[in-house]
């Protein structure tokens, strides 16, 4: 599970940032924390959700693709061909432009505390450390710098032969990290790597760029009845009057749930929906559905492999505009839901919609504001960083400016 998560130079942000998943002690609502099993160590509850608001432009979603390029440089793969890594410095700063993006995470996987820190420009890697906490007590597994034009490589609690990482030294190209090249070139299960490596690479699902992939591929696995009356269930829990959902192709055609976000390859079927009232039943194609519709359609991808999925028990969902085009109590039943499961998992999300901050729903420390200072940087605070009681009304506070993070009209 995500403890924290740290970003410096990209994009918007210029100074370290931190999103902390640590609920503070002295506010109550346990239904929106739980405890974390660790070996040996105590340690304080997570939040189960954190929502992120404030103006446009002001770092929300760059926040997001923070997450999101991380995951693409744990992912990379070398090739014939030299590429440039995901990474955007701040530009209104010209010191900033020379200087490493910074990403800096620490997570809960296997009942193990760790913390993973990358520094990368887009050419290489110039910092890559890896940390455990075994009973509490920081252990370095290893530590990777880029110093005076030579890569300097520190093992510590890897415990194994020498021989063997300095093979994985050599053939790790300077724009691929050492994470990803040790354990793919691994015949053996080494925990302390493989297990971190497994959190960074598979943990979160990303929703960034609209639900529209997510709705086609929702379209191609209504052909089979079986998904098709799940979505309609789910539907209806959000009170859209559909009775049945159903696939002008008769032959099925749907594909296992796989990839980032459970997306199925195809082009997507013509579906029928069934919509049922007192006066009647009467069936509408999919593109006379309601932009809302259409997005609770692809959101239901995501949400049921992070609900219901074995495979994706301690996860985190990371949504852009998660209320887009939805009433404000859809979102705030669709967070009541996650915080009701009974498999652990973690949702954060940016939202324009503050009737979650005076739902009872959310704790102070589960809201999150951006704002952009004078020289255009992001800085990101939660409620809980402002004075306050528990129990105030943060909606009402919000808007008077006790928090800032408003549009300056």
């Amino acid at each position: 599970m995500l403890i924290e998560f740290s970003v410096t130079n990209f994009r918007s942000f210029r100074e370290r940032q931190t999103l902390s998943m640590v609920a503070t002690p002295r506010i109550k609502n346990k239904r929106a924390r739980f405890s974390v099993p660790l070996r040996g160590e105590k340690f304080p509850d997570l939040l189960k959700a954190a929502v992120i608001y404030g103006p446009n432009a002001s770092g929300k979603s760059n926040l997001l693709k923070a997450f999101a390029s991380l995951k693409a440089l744990v992912t990379a793969i070398p090739g014939p061909n030299p590429f440039l890594l995901p990474v955007s410095p701040f530009r209104f700063d010209p010191s900033c432009l020379s200087s490493p993006t910074e990403f800096d995470i620490h997570f809960v996987c296997g009942e193990m505390r760790y913390q993973f820190e990358l520094h990368v420009t887009q050419e290489r890697i110039v910092l890559e450390r890896l940390v455990s906490y075994p009973e509490g007590k920081e252990t370095p597994v290893y530590i990777r710098r880029y110093i005076h034009n030579k890569e300097v490589y520190e093992f510590g609690g890897l415990g194994l032969d020498a021989l063997i990482l300095e093979t994985w030294r050599r053939i790790t190209p300077s724009n691929v990290l050492f994470l990803s090249q040790a354990v793919s070139n691994s015949n053996e299960d080494f925990a302390n790597l493989s297990s971190p490596f497994s959190w960074l690479r598979d943990s979160t699902l990303l929703v960034l760029n609209g639900m529209n992939d997510l709705i086609r591929s929702t379209q191609k696995l209504i052909s089979d009845d079986e998904w098709s009356d799940l979505v309609s269930e789910f539907l209806r829990e959000m009170d859209i009057p559909v009775s049945r959902i159903r696939s002008e192709n008769s032959e099925s055609t749907a594909q296992p749930l796989r990839g980032l976000a459970g997306l199925v390859e195809g082009s997507p079927n013509k579906i029928k929906l069934s919509h049922k009232t007192a006066l009647g039943e009467v069936e509408f194609d999919f593109n006379e559905e309601s932009d809302g519709t259409k997005n609770l359609i692809g959101f239901w991808l995501p949400w049921t492999r992070m609900s219901f999925s074995n495979s994706l028990k301690n996860k985190i969902l990371v949504v852009d505009e998660l209320d887009s085009s939805l009433h404000p109590k859809i979102v705030e039943l669709l967070v009541e839901k996650h915080c009701d499961l009974e498999k652990v998992s973690q949702l954060i999300f940016t939202s324009h919609n503050t009737h979650l901050m005076d739902s009872k729903l959310m704790r102070r420390d589960q809201i999150w504001l951006t704002e952009r200072d004078v020289n255009g940087a992001t800085q990101l605070r939660s409620v809980h960083d402002f004075e306050g009681r528990e129990g105030e009304d943060i909606e009402k506070r919000y808007y008077a400016g006790r928090y800032r993070a408003l549009p300056i009209l």
